[in-house]
Order: C-alpha cells, then sequence, then structure tokens
C-alpha cells in the first residue's frame, strides 16, 4: 500500500464516516451531548443585545413607561435596570461558552487519542514491505495529523455549528419579532452564504490528498538530516538539504494558495449578499417607518439583528468548509484502518514445536518488484543444530533468504519448512520467537541497557541477565559505565561505540535464547579488535543452536558446518570451506583469494 496513491474515495459518504467513528465518540457521549447542549444557550444569548434595543430605543429614548402583563415599568426604571441585565447575560454567556470550550477540548482530546492508539497499534504490525514501500515523514504525518485533524475537529466543528445555528436561530427571531417583512431579507442573506460551500468540497479533498504527501516529503528530508548529520556534514550537502526543503515548502506554498484563490472568493461573496441586504433594509425599513409599521426602535434592534447576523453566518460558511476538511482527513484515517497486512495469521493454526529435524527450503522464489526475480527456485536443508553461512556477491539474495525466515516477507511460490510444516501454518509471534536476530546496525532503544536487554525477555530472571551479560563479554562495558545496566542510552543508543552496541544486542538475542540464530553481517561494520571479542560473543550465541550466517568477511565463517554460495539470486554451490576451496573456477574459490591471496 502506497500512503501517496491514497485516494480517500469515502471521503463524501458522511453516513459511514459517522458511522465508522462513532465507536471511538461513544465513551465519552455523555460529555459530548452536555457540550451541545450548553452550546445552545451561548448561541442563543446572542440575540440578547439587539432585542434589548427595541424596548431600549422606544420606551427609555422615547420616555414612555413599559406595560408588561398589566405591569407598568417606568422607563427611568428600564434605563438603569438594562444596561445591568445585558452584563448578566455577557457574564452568564461568558461562563457557558467557557464551560462549552473545557467540554469540547476534553471530549475532542479524548477521542483523538483513541483513534491515535488504534491506530498505531495496526502499524506496529504492518508488513515489512508497508515500510519499504512509505517514507518516514508520510508515515508520520498520516498517523497523527489526519487523527488530529479529523478526531478532534469533528467534535469542536459541530459545536460551533451548534453555536453558530442557535446564534443565527435567535437572531432571526428577534427580526421576526422587529418585522417579519423585514425578516425575509435576513433568511435569504442567510441561505445565500451556504451556496458557496457546495462548490469547493472536491477541491479541498484534491488539496488535503496533495499537502499530505508534500508535507510526508518535508518530514522525510528533516528525518534524514537529523539520521544522517554526520553524512550531511562530511559531504558537505547542506545546501542540497536547503534544496531539498525549500522545494518542499514551496510545493506545499502553491498547492495551498490555490485553495486560497478558489475558496478565497466565498469571503467577498458573503460581503456582497450582506450588502445588499443591509441595503435593502435601510431602504424599506425607512419605508415601514414612515407608513407608521415599524417603531424607530424595532428598526434599531432589527438593523443591529442583521449586522450580528453576519458573524454566525460567516462562521457556518467556515465551520461547513472546515467539516469538508474533517471529512477527508476522516476517510483517510479510516482507510488506513482497512488495509489489512498481507503477511498474517490463518484461521487455523499450527503450534510450532521444537526444531527436531531442521528447516527445508523448497523451490523457493520470490521477488520484491512484480516480474524482478530475487531468489529463483532456491533448494536447500539446514539441519538442526547446524551452521549455514551465505556467502556472495552483493544483491545475490543472502539477506533475502533470512528475511523469508521470520517472515518479514512471503515467498512467491515454493514453500519454506520446519520439520516439513509450511511456516505459514505457524502463529507469526509463534515463529518469531523461535528465532533471534542480530543484525549489522543494530537498533537499541531510548531508555536503559537493562530494558534494551530485557527485550528479548521482559519477564528474565536477574540470573538469567547476568549470564547474558558475562556471555556476550558485556561486563567490562557495564563495569566502566557509572550508573553500569541502568546507564540512560542516547537515541539509537549512540552513546555507545559500534562494538558495545554489537555487544548489547547480542545479550538481548542470548537471553531470548531462540534455537534459531540468524547472523546478517554481524560484525562487517568492526574494526579489528572489536570483531575479535564480538566475535567470542557470537560464539557462546551459537552454541548448539540452528545458525544463518551472512558475511563478507569469510574469515568469520571458515568453522561453518556448510557453506551456501549465491549468485543473482541462485544457489550456485554448498558444502564446507574444505570442499568448496577444491572448486576449480568456483564463485567461493574466487572470492576466498580476491580476499585472502594479496596477504598471504
Amino acid at each position: 500500500m502506497k500512503l501517496k496513491d491514497s485516494q480517500a474515495l469515502t471521503s463524501f459518504d458522511y453516513g459511514w464516516l459517522l458511522k465508522r467513528i462513532f465507536p471511538y465518540i461513544k465513551p465519552f457521549l455523555g460529555r459530548v451531548i452536555l457540550g451541545f447542549l450548553v452550546a445552545i444557550p451561548v448561541g442563543l444569548l446572542d440575540g440578547v443585545v439587539s432585542f434589548s434595543l427595541k424596548p431600549y430605543m422606544d420606551y427609555v429614548v422615547g420616555k414612555q413607561n413599559l406595560v408588561l402583563f398589566g405591569f407598568e415599568i417606568p422607563y427611568m426604571l428600564l434605563a438603569y435596570c438594562m444596561p445591568f441585565a445585558i452584563v448578566a447575560f455577557a457574564g452568564l454567556q461568558g461562563v457557558l461558552r467557557y464551560l462549552n470550550t473545557y467540554l469540547t477540548d476534553w471530549t475532542s482530546m479524548k477521542i483523538t487519542n483513541a483513534v491515535k492508539i488504534d491506530l498505531f497499534k495496526r502499524l506496529v504490525y504492518m508488513d515489512t514491505s508497508f515500510f519499504d514501500e512509505n517514507s518516514s515523514g508520510i508515515i508520520l504525518n498520516r498517523y497523527l495529523s489526519d487523527p488530529d485533524t479529523a478526531s478532534r475537529g469533528i467534535v469542536d466543528n459541530i459545536t460551533t455549528l451548534i453555536i453558530s445555528i442557535f446564534g443565527a436561530v435567535s437572531l432571526v427571531i428577534v427580526m421576526l419579532y422587529s418585522s417579519w417583512k423585514l425578516a425575509l431579507v435576513g433568511v435569504i442573506v442567510l441561505a445565500g452564504a451556504f451556496v458557496p460551500v457546495l462548490f469547493i468540497r472536491k477541491k479541498i479533498k484534491s488539496v488535503s490528498n496533495k499537502n499530505i504527501v508534500i508535507n510526508g516529503d518535508i518530514m522525510t528530508t528533516m528525518n534524514e538530516t537529523y539520521s544522517g548529520n554526520k553524512v550531511v556534514t562530511a559531504y558537505n550537502l547542506q545546501e542540497r538539504q536547503n534544496s531539498h526543503f525549500q522545494k518542499g515548502i514551496f510545493k506545499s506554498f502553491d498547492v495551498s494558495i490555490s485553495l486560497t484563490k478558489r475558496v478565497g472568493w466565498m469571503s467577498p461573496i458573503m460581503y456582497i449578499i450582506a450588502s445588499c441586504g443591509i441595503a435593502f433594509v435601510l431602504f424599506y425599513g425607512t419605508k415601514l417607518i414612515y407608513d407608521g409599521q415599524m417603531t424607530a426602535g424595532g428598526f434599531a434592534s432589527f438593523v443591529t439583528s442583521l449586522l450580528l447576523l453576519y458573524k454566525p453566518v460567516k462562521t457556518l460558511g467556515r465551520t461547513l468548509s472546515h467539516i469538508q476538511t474533517i471529512f477527508v482527513s476522516l476517510g483517510r484515517v479510516f482507510e488506513l484502518f482497512d488495509y489489512v497486512p498481507i503477511i498474517n495469521d490463518k484461521k487455523e493454526t499450527t503450534s510450532i514445536q521444537e526444531l527436531q529435524q531442521g528447516i527445508q527450503f523448497e523451490n523457493v522464489n520470490f521477488e520484491y518488484v512484480k516480474d524482478t526475480p530475487v531468489l529463483k527456485n532456491i533448494n536447500l536443508t539446514v539441519k538442526k543444530g547446524e551452521t549455514l553461512a551465505l556467502v556472495g556477491n552483493s544483491g545475490g539474495g543472502k539477506s533475502t533468504i533470512v528475511n523469508l525466515i521470520p517472515r518479514f516477507y512471503d515467498v512467491i511460490s515454493g514453500t519454506i519448512k520446519f520439520d516439513n510444516i509450511d511456516i505459514r501454518n505457524f502463529k507469526l509471534n509463534e515463529l518469531r520467537n523461535s528465532i533471534s536476530f542480530v543484525f549489522q546496525d543494530n537498533f537499541l532503544f531510548s531508555g536503559t541497557i537493562r530494558e534494551n536487554i530485557l527485550l528479548g525477555k521482559p519477564n528474565a530472571t536477574e540470573e538469567e541477565l547476568a549470564k547474558a551479560v558475562t556471555s556476550s563479554h558485556l561486563d567490562d562495558v557495564i563495569a566502566s559505565l557509572p550508573d553500569g545496566l541502568d546507564t540512560i542510552l542516547g537515541e539509537r543508543g549512540l552513546t555507545l561505540s559500534g562494538g558495545q552496541r554489537q555487544r548489547v544486542a547480542i545479550a538481548r538475542a542470548m537471553i531470548k535464547n531462540s534455537p534459531i540464530i540468524i547472523l546478517d553481517e554481524a560484525t562487517s561494520a568492526l574494526d579489528n579488535e572489536s570483531e575479535a571479542i564480538v566475535q567470542q560473543a557470537l560464539d557462546n550465541l551459537i552454541k548448539n543452536k540452528t545458525v544463518f550466517v551472512i558475511a563478507h568477511r569469510l574469515s568469520t565463517i571458515k568453522n561453518a558446518d556448510r557453506i551456501a554460495v549465491m549468485n543473482n539470486g541462485e544457489l550456485v554451490e554448498l558444502g564446507t570451506h574444505d570442499e568448496l576451496i577444491k572448486i576449480n573456477d568456483g564463485q567461493y574459490k574466487h572470492l576466498y583469494e580476491m580476499q585472502f591471496k594479496g596477504k598471504e
């Protein structure tokens, strides 16, 4: 699945999207509803000021007492009470608005966190090929930015929508109270504001999808600059990285401004509609006053309501545009939820047992890219307790073979079997628990050395931990550190040397105590002294195990039980060192002589 090719086809299926997001809203539904209910009076109180203008103008300014339900209220009392009443209503609205903001933010963040947690659960189980096909930047954007936009925005914007709708309703009621004839103008103004929104939703989707890709590329550039900072400095690549970053920023600007050009005309149109409405009100309202059908106070109240109506109407238009963006993000979020990893457990699985005979490769073919074979008809049997070395030129398929064993990828055709049982019949976690890896560049996580070793077996005892440290020749490193095993490692463990990181990785594999060990160029990046120490640790690790060793330095695999020579995806030679070195014009002999003839 290439995230750059995402189309978010469900972006306009609003009912389906709301149904999908509802399980995340349901646990907080009480607070969501309470927030919506609080939003209603917040909106309705918008009409208080304009409503108060009619009695103020007609009775206070006109010096007439107000008769209300048979009681006569002196105009001077109104003059003193009405300002305080307006302040009191404003204070009430402020308290309600604060409560509404708190409830909206609380529920929005809870919903967002729930979506992010579930989405991350999906991410950690994604296939290796998923990470091969997608850059770190676009993955971070899709798994962090979209849930923020979608989940937080949906409650926030619906609340804003409710406030705006009821604010508009309260003002329209005041307008109707003042003059139903003029109120028709307000309704037309209100309706006219929604028309432009209908024309922009596809453009919003297009721009949003493009921006996700562009922002992903920007984040990838930043990640690469961080992770490859030494290469950037060593090769004077600062200007290159600057250029990539600037291009991404400029692309994002161009895409965003294209939306602004197409959506920006909404605001002027709304101004024109509002201006036409106000102009008509002034013209027709003056006539109604002269004809005695409307008081000056009623006219002032109406005009104030109409002017105040523009704010909720404008907010409604903007909110509806935001909601379009939210639904596009929701479509992309659930697109990620609906992606099913290619490699997963079968419905019916077989529990993996202790290896008795060995591992068989039968007619195995594999390709990363369609019609570009990487492995061709591999037939190979590795007996229990045997150490098999894989050698050959770069790109020959060595790493691919060992990556197929824990099912980082699945074969295109053929089978890999443990004791004649297809590994696809085992549960993935059981299969991978039976295999330990030591890579060329082992990844260490932020945290302590202890925590990194215990990743191999979280419930290990102190005795098991001490044995793993000793067997991996890590004890001298631990002794030299002030906090010992509880020393905090920097990101990726870069505070340790290469050899020390390798020994931590070996201790992690040691404590896991898996029956199958895969060593992928485990010593190739080390100096001679570090390699000697690490090799001793590896010798302890592989005792009584079934081992696959990939190495360019042939000196490290001379003592392997057998050596498999790979060339262009094919198994071309197989045997012990002594057997292979005797083959005239053999691939292994050629490789060996290239490395050692000059030294000898």
